[in-house]
């Protein structure tokens, strides 16, 4: 299924940390900046007063614009429904954004650029490292730091130090999102599995590293545990030796790269129907092979259904709102940016409408079941990383996805 909405996707979800995956999308900058023409000389009070600022240091025209583009557009509609609610305590939300190129110097350039224009809140790339550059500025300055779906651990004091406490992501954390889809295979009444896990990023392996530990947890037994890393050739072998091994059920932890499709169509094409289930990573349509009967059986775990049957009224609202504006997301990863806005909202108007970074770092931190469109989403001091999300269960059969229930896991697993 080769051509550009399958060329871009799979760039997309080879990064997708935490997931994955896209169609082009092509983000619209929105207006800013919180200078105030008024009389008043308490240029503090003046900015309090003034529009709320959310520098968004993002990809605009390199791999990870098919990842930040879906999430900043879905934040964007919010925005002008926050706004033409009356705002957040009588101020509109407004979003400054440029482009990073994923450029290490222009990444930094930026995010000092938009913190002395006075942004309130820094939003920042969906990859830990392609974002470290602007994460340092932003917490260094005082800013809350916010990535929409970072889907590690790494974004907050784990990799930041102490100043690490003003960063935060909505993306699921992987130790939540593989809990949950061994909690999806418990209910399915699979006992055995074979693991697949791509090494290439940390949140594929990760993911799995949960699934197993959670999976061994509730009684399953691992019966083979394969790895690959994207692009190394050797996923031929992996295939055969999965082949080879009998179980319940195939967990891949991957991305939309060449070799997922390749490993679908050699585990089908070799006469195993096992059930292959994965994370968000593997999440869309846009990467399947074209046979039907190749593309069977397979489940995924994700933020939401964007085939038209989402359980939620508001996201599949919002899915057609992101299709009147040529934005149509090609996974549920698109929510999180919506969710992410949501949250800040919610802590700035816990403050009382301050904007202190500190304050807000707090107040996130602290979240504990925050309802957002995409579910309920909590944060700890050990997780800055979402979860507590209830998973859309997705199966593809006979080439056709459609969403058939929910799924949670519990507690995010703990790694020693």
């Amino acid at each position: 299924m080769e051509g550009e909405a399958m060329r871009r996707g799979r760039l997309v979800t080879r990064l997708g940390l935490a997931l994955s995956l896209l169609v082009a999308l092509v983000v619209a900058a929105g207006c800013g900046g919180d200078d105030d023409d008024g009389d008043s000389g308490d240029t503090t009070a003046a900015a309090e007063e003034g529009p709320i600022t959310i520098g968004a240091a993002v990809d605009q025209t390199d791999l990870m614009q098919f990842f930040d583009g879906p999430a900043l557009a879905a934040a964007q509609i919010e925005a002008e429904q926050i706004n033409a609610e009356g705002g957040v305590d009588g101020r509109d939300i407004e979003f400054e954004v440029e482009d990073t190129r994923l450029e290490p110097a222009r990444t930094k350039s930026v995010a000092e650029d938009m913190i002395a224009g006075g942004a309130d809140v820094l939003w920042v790339t969906c990859d830990v490292d392609w974002a470290t550059p602007s994460i340092q500025e932003g917490i260094n300055a005082g800013v809350l730091t916010v990535a929409p779906c970072i889907g590690t651990d790494q974004m907050g004091p784990k990799r930041f130090g102490d100043a690490g406490q003003l960063a935060y992501s909505f993306g699921n954390v992987a130790q939540d999102e593989g809990a949950a889809l061994a909690e999806l295979a418990s209910d399915k009444g699979w006992k055995s599995a074979n693991v697949v896990t791509d090494e290439s990023i940390a949140y594929t392996q990760n993911a799995c590293q949960a699934f197993k530990l959670r999976f061994e947890e509730l009684g399953g037994e691992i019966a083979s545990d394969e790895t690959f890393t994207e692009g190394d050739g050797t996923i031929n072998s992996v295939v055969n030796r999965v082949n080879g091994s009998d179980a319940d059920m195939i967990a891949i932890c991957a991305t939309t790269q060449e070799d997922l499709p390749a490993f679908v169509s050699g585990v089908r094409g070799g006469g195993n129907e096992t059930p292959i289930a994965g994370p968000w990573s593997i999440d869309g349509a846009f990467w399947l092979p074209k046979d039907p009967q190749v593309s069977n059986n397979i489940y995924v775990i994700t933020y939401a259904s964007i085939y038209g049957d989402d359980p939620n009224p508001d996201v599949r609202k919002l899915i057609a709102e992101m299709k009147k504006q040529g934005a149509e997301p090609a996974t549920g990863g698109f929510v999180t940016g919506a969710a992410a806005l949501q949250g800040i909202v919610e802590a700035i108007e816990e403050n009382g409408g301050s904007t202190d970074g500190e304050a807000l770092a707090s107040t996130v931190e602290g979240f504990d079941g925050l309802d957002t469109i995409s579910g309920s989403v909590s944060f700890s001091p050990d997780f800055h990383t979402a979860f507590g999300r209830e998973y859309r269960v997705i199966e593809i059969k006979n080439g056709e996805p459609r969403f058939t229930g929910l799924i949670k896991a519990g507690e995010p697993v703990s790694f020693d």
